[in-house]
C-alpha cells in the first residue's frame, strides 16, 4: 500500500524534497541553491535536486543567465520570455514577465509575445533578439541575414551569451513542463494556453 501524499507536499509530479527526505548530496546541493542569488528553491530546482551534480551546475548557469549576464535585463529577459512562451512554461513565464517589466521591456512587447503576434519594436537590439530566437525555435536554424544583423549589434561574445541564456531556459522549460511544476499562489497570472 502506498502512502498518500497531500497536494501541498507535491510540486506538480514530484514530491517536494525537504531536509528530512533528502540524502546528504541533495542536502548539500539545496544549501548551495539557498545561498545562490535566487535564494530559494523554486521552479525547476526541486526536480534538479534529484541529481545533485546537475543541480549545482544548472544553478550556476542560471545565476549567470539571470543575474550576471553582460546584457541589459530587458534583453536577457526578452530571450527568456520568447522561450517561455514557445513552451507555454507557466512558472518560467510568470517569473520572467515580472522581471522583464522591472528590466524596462515595453509591456506591449510582452503582450504581443503572450498573444503570439509580432511585437512592436522601437529598439533594434530587441528586434535582433526576437528575430534569431523565434527563427531558431521555428526552423531550428538562424538564417545568414538574421545572424549577420545580430552579430553586428551584439558581437560574437554577447551573441554566444544570448545563445547560452536561450539554451538554459529551454532546459528550464522542459523540466517545468515535464514535471508539471505548479505556479505558486500570488505569482503573475499564468498564460491562458
Amino acid at each position: 500500500m502506498m502512502a498518500e501524499t497531500s497536494e501541498e507536499d507535491m510540486d506538480g509530479r514530484l514530491k517536494v524534497l525537504t531536509d528530512e527526505n533528502m540524502d546528504d548530496a541533495q542536502r548539500a546541493a539545496a544549501e548551495r541553491m539557498l545561498a545562490s542569488k535566487t535564494g530559494r528553491i523554486i521552479g525547476p530546482m526541486n526536480a534538479w535536486l534529484r541529481c545533485p551534480p546537475l543541480a549545482l551546475r544548472a544553478v550556476e548557469l542560471g545565476n549567470y543567465a539571470r543575474h550576471d549576464s553582460t546584457h541589459e535585463k530587458r534583453i536577457s529577459e526578452l530571450v527568456i520570455l520568447i522561450v517561455a512562451r514557445h513552451w507555454s512554461a507557466q512558472v518560467e513565464w510568470c517569473v520572467h514577465k515580472v522581471e522583464a517589466l522591472k528590466g524596462g521591456l515595453d509591456p506591449a512587447i510582452i503582450d504581443a509575445i503572450e498573444a503570439r503576434t509580432p511585437p512592436p519594436f522601437d529598439r533594434a537590439d530587441e528586434e535582433l533578439v526576437y528575430d534569431p530566437f523565434t527563427e531558431l525555435l521555428d526552423t531550428k536554424q538562424v538564417s545568414d541575414a538574421v545572424y549577420q544583423r545580430a552579430l553586428e549589434i551584439f558581437g560574437e561574445s554577447k551573441l554566444v551569451e544570448l545563445i547560452a541564456i536561450y539554451g538554459h531556459y529551454n532546459h528550464v522549460a522542459a523540466v517545468l513542463n515535464t514535471f508539471r511544476v505548479v505556479v505558486p499562489p500570488g505569482w503573475a497570472e499564468p498564460l491562458k494556453d
